[in-house]
C-alpha cells in the first residue's frame, strides 16, 4: 500500500523540474504558490526525495524567495542558506558557528553584534553557501493565489514528509551535520511545519486535483 509521503514523491516527481540558472525564465513560473526541492544524491525509493517545502507569506513573492536561497548572499533573510550554513560550519568544528544566528540587520543588533560577527568572513561562508546550493538543488513549483491556501498545503506536505518512517536521508546528506536534531531526524532542510498535522487521504486527493488541474511551463520549451 503506498503511504501518502509515497503519493506526494510520485506527485511532485512528475512535475516540470528547474535548476540553477534560471533566472531567464524565472517570470514566467507562479508569482504565488509552493516549491518542492530535491537534493542531488537523495532518493527515496525510485524517486527524488523530497528535501525542503517553503512558500512565502507575502504576495507575489514566490519568485524573489528562489532568488534569495539560490542566490542572495544573506543567510538573515533566509533561513533555509543559515541551516545550510549552520551544517558547514558544523562539519569543519569552526567556532563561528555559535556567532552564526546573531541578528546584524537594526541599528541596536549592530551596536550589540557588531564585536562577534564578522561580515567579511561570512560572505566567504555565503559564496560556498550559494555555489553548494546551486549545483546540488533543483525544484519543482505549483501555484496558490492566497495566503491560506499556501500556509494550509505547506504546513500540511511538511508534515506528511517529516512524520514518515520510511523517508530516510543517505550517509552523505550535509543535513547531518546539522546542530539541529529535528533536521537530522526528518531528513528535511527546515524546522517548523513538522509538528503540524499530517494530509488525509482526503486531502491529499484534493491536493492532487489542485496540482493536475495546473498547467506548467516546461524548462526545456523556455
Amino acid at each position: 500500500m503506498e503511504t501518502i509521503a509515497y503519493k506526494l514523491h510520485k506527485l511532485f516527481n512528475g512535475l516540470p523540474r528547474y535548476s540553477y540558472p534560471f533566472q531567464h525564465y524565472l517570470q514566467k513560473l507562479p508569482k504565488n504558490g509552493i516549491y518542492i526541492k530535491f537534493q542531488k544524491g537523495e532518493l527515496y525509493d525510485n524517486f527524488d526525495r523530497i528535501v525542503r517545502v517553503g512558500t512565502d507569506r507575502g504576495e507575489n513573492q514566490l519568485q524573489s524567495r528562489l532568488l534569495q536561497h539560490f542566490l542572495a548572499e544573506n543567510q538573515r533573510r533566509s533561513i533555509f542558506r543559515k541551516n545550510i550554513g549552520r551544517c558547514f560550519l558544523n562539519q569543519s568544528n569552526d567556532e563561528y558557528l555559535k556567532y552564526w544566528d546573531l541578528d546584524f540587520t537594526s541599528k541596536a543588533d549592530k551596536v550589540l553584534n557588531s564585536k562577534f560577527v564578522d561580515l567579511a568572513y561570512e560572505l566567504r561562508i555565503e559564496k560556498q553557501i550559494s555555489s553548494y546550493i546551486q549545483e546540488n538543488f533543483t525544484f519543482c513549483v505549483f501555484e496558490l493565489n492566497t495566503k491560506s491556501e499556501r500556509l494550509f498545503w505547506e504546513t500540511k506536505i511538511i508534515a506528511t514528509l517529516g512524520k514518515d518512517s520510511l523517508i530516510k536521508s543517505s550517509s552523505k546528506w550535509l543535513g547531518n551535520y546539522s546542530p539541529k536534531a529535528r533536521i537530522k531526524d526528518s531528513g528535511l532542510w527546515q524546522i517548523q511545519g513538522l509538528e503540524g498535522e499530517s494530509l488525509t487521504s482526503e486531502e491529499f486527493n484534493e491536493l492532487d486535483s489542485i496540482v493536475k488541474s495546473q498547467k506548467f511551463v516546461s524548462p526545456t520549451s523556455l
